[in-house]
């Protein structure tokens, strides 16, 4: 296979729906990240999910995962040339364990005919071989996260077993609104971020996030993702020092493509983090209205943010306080490998 084009090798699935001419084949990152970004646009917009990759995003995203082959670990389905559905799976450990995420997309006008099953079962058995490989001791399982919008995708995963485990909402807050005022704790200064302070405030955001439910161990390949992101303008973060230890942060992001797709004008207040020493003292509502002074100075008209429904620091209060509403229900799946 190393000798060919992945494109070139078909890949016989056991269950494949018997609709004519389609074929699946592993996923080549060389040709096919374009395709994919309008196969996921199509998607996402049919179920009302705000998410909406451009090619250089998405690409830099596959690049950079731990322990994951794009031409292994993603599946494609086409007809006559046309891709119609694709699949990755990606391991990430939690809390532990190593949660093997999988992920699908289908055509609206090619779903209800077996290919997201056969995906699925794939998915299953390409995580059941990556886990007999696994140099490590965790256990593994299965995880999956879908919208609330994606009735059919919810029915599809009930039922082969997966159970849900946990919700969490996408909060969007007009800029339009009052901003209230919100002073940074005493002692406290936000400072632009430099180069240098990457790797300090990367860590800091590491540790805050060690307290949430399920947190993932981040990789190198995390890092470099996160900051060669196509686009990234670090002048909007937040970062709050206290004397040269990172306190918290907020690191804010503005998405032009996507906004121009889905008709909005939205900046993403991402990865809100404060370390513990620094909690309960005002500073996340802080870092949280300056950042949305920031967008609104940008000439974007609405803030947004995720949040873990069960949020043990009480996030969600806090960004209800602050005008946020829950516009999306994201809906965690589990099934023992």
């Amino acid at each position: 296979m190393s000798s060919q084009s992945p494109t070139d090798v078909t890949v016989q699935l056991p269950d494949a729906p018997g609709i004519p001419r389609l074929r699946f084949r592993p996923f080549d990152i060389d040709r096919d990240v374009p395709a994919i970004v309008e196969l996921i646009t199509i998607a996402h917009k049919a179920d009302r999910i705000d998410w909406i990759p451009t090619a250089a995003a998405l690409r830099n995203d596959l690049e950079h995962h731990a322990d994951f082959d794009p031409a292994r670990d993603m599946l494609v389905a086409e007809i006559d040339g046309l891709m119609v559905a694709a699949a990755e799976r990606t391991p990430r450990v939690r809390a532990g364990v190593v949660q093997h995420q999988l992920v699908a997309w289908v055509r609206p006008d090619r779903r209800g005919q077996g290919i997201g099953r056969s995906l699925l079962h794939w998915m299953e058995a390409r995580s059941r071989e990556a886990a007999a490989d696994w140099a490590g001791s965790e256990s593994h399982g299965l995880t999956n996260w879908v919208d609330e919008s994606q009735p059919d995708a919810i029915a599809l995963l009930e039922s082969e077993g997966y159970a849900r485990v946990r919700y969490g909402f996408m909060m969007v807050r007009p800029l339009s609104e009052p901003i209230p005022d919100a002073a940074l704790p005493e002692g406290l200064e936000v400072r632009p971020v430099v180069e240098s302070d990457h790797r300090r405030i990367w860590d800091a955001d590491v540790e805050a996030f060690r307290d949430h439910w399920d947190a993932a161990v981040r990789t190198e390949e995390d890092f470099a993702a996160w900051f060669a992101t196509p686009g990234i303008d670090t002048s909007l973060w937040r970062v709050a020092w206290d004397g040269d230890e990172v306190a918290g942060s907020v690191m804010n992001f503005v998405w032009p493509e996507e906004n121009e797709q889905l008709g909005v004008a939205r900046g993403w207040l991402e990865h809100i983090s404060v370390r513990r020493p620094w909690r309960k003292r005002g500073l996340a509502g802080a870092l949280i209205v300056d950042s949305l002074r920031a967008l609104k100075a940008q000439g974007l008209t609405e803030g947004a943010l995720g949040v873990d429904a069960e949020n043990p620091s009480g996030a969600l209060r806090l960004y209800e306080s602050l005008g946020f509403r829950r516009h999306q229900t994201g809906i965690a799946f589990r099934k023992d490998l």
